[in-house]
C-alpha cells in the first residue's frame, strides 16, 4: 500500500457508500496476498520526519475509517499475507475470513513506528488487551489457527472468496437500513467511551422506522413472504 494507494482506496469507499446497488463489499488481494502492507521503501520520502508520519498516519486513518463507515457489510478475504497496513484494512472489516495459507501481524515494533489509534482501538475490540499486547509488542506473524483463536480471524474457509460471497448474498436479504443503523452504533460503541454519535444514531433509528423498507417488512410478515427491500 503506497501513499497514493490510501487516498485512492479511502475515496473508492466513499463511492461505494452512494451506490444503492452495492449491498455488501468483499476486499482481497489483486494476488496470492492480501497485503503484504505499506511500501516502505517509500517512507524516505513519504514518512521521513514527524509532520509527513502524522500526515500519512492521516492517509491511513481516513482509508480504514471509510471502509468501517461502509453502512453495509464488508469481508476481507484473507489468503497469504496480511501484515501490518495490511492488517489496517482487514481490522476495518465487518469480518474477516481466511484460508490457511493466511498469515496475520503487526511488525510495527520492528520499523520504531507506534500502531495508529483507530486501528489499535479495532484490533483490541476483536483480540482482547492481552493478546493485542502480544500482536503489537512482538512484531510477530501468526499462523491462520492461531489468528483465528487471537480473535483476527473469524473463519477459516477452503475458497475463501467463495465463502465471502456467500455470507454477503445472505445478508443482502435482510433490510440495508436495519444493517447500516446496527453498524454505525456497534463501530461506535467499540472504538471505546464517546466514540458513539447519539444524535446521528437516532436519526438512523427513526429513518428505518419511517423507511419505505419497514413498511415492506410489515407487508412480508403479513403475507407470509420473503420482503424485497431496497434501502429506502
Amino acid at each position: 500500500m503506497t501513499l497514493v494507494m490510501w487516498r485512492e482506496m479511502a475515496a473508492i469507499f466513499e463511492r461505494l457508500a452512494s451506490d444503492r446497488e452495492v449491498r455488501g463489499v468483499v476486499l482481497r488481494g489483486a494476488g496470492k496476498d492480501f497485503s503484504a502492507g505499506a511500501d516502505i521503501s517509500e517512507f524516505e520520502k513519504s514518512r521521513d520526519d514527524r509532520q509527513q508520519s502524522a500526515a500519512y498516519e492521516v492517509a491511513v486513518d481516513a482509508c480504514s475509517d471509510a471502509i468501517a463507515a461502509l453502512g453495509k457489510p464488508v469481508v476481507a478475504a484473507i489468503s497469504g499475507y496480511c501484515l501490518g497496513g495490511g492488517c489496517h484494512l482487514a481490522l476495518a472489516c465487518d469480518f474477516r475470513f481466511g484460508d490457511r495459507s493466511a498469515i496475520i501481524g503487526i511488525p510495527s515494533a520492528k520499523l520504531s513506528i507506534v500502531y495508529g489509534v483507530h486501528s489499535v482501538q479495532r484490533l483490541l475490540a476483536l483480540t482482547g488487551v492481552s493478546n493485542a499486547k502480544r500482536i503489537l509488542y512482538s512484531a510477530d506473524r501468526y499462523p491462520a489457527e492461531q489468528a483465528v483463536s487471537m480473535g483476527l480471524i473469524d473463519e477459516l474457509h477452503e475458497d475463501v472468496e467463495l465463502a465471502a460471497e456467500k455470507f454477503l448474498r445472505h445478508l443482502a436479504a435482510n433490510a440495508p437500513l436495519s444493517i447500516a443503523g446496527a453498524k454505525y452504533m456497534l463501530n461506535g460503541l467499540s472504538m471505546g467511551p464517546g466514540a458513539l454519535d447519539l444524535a446521528a444514531t437516532q436519526r438512523l433509528i427513526d429513518a428505518a422506522s419511517e423507511s419505505e423498507d419497514f413498511k415492506e417488512g410489515r407487508r412480508a410478515f403479513a403475507d407470509k413472504r420473503s420482503p424485497r427491500f431496497r434501502g429506502e
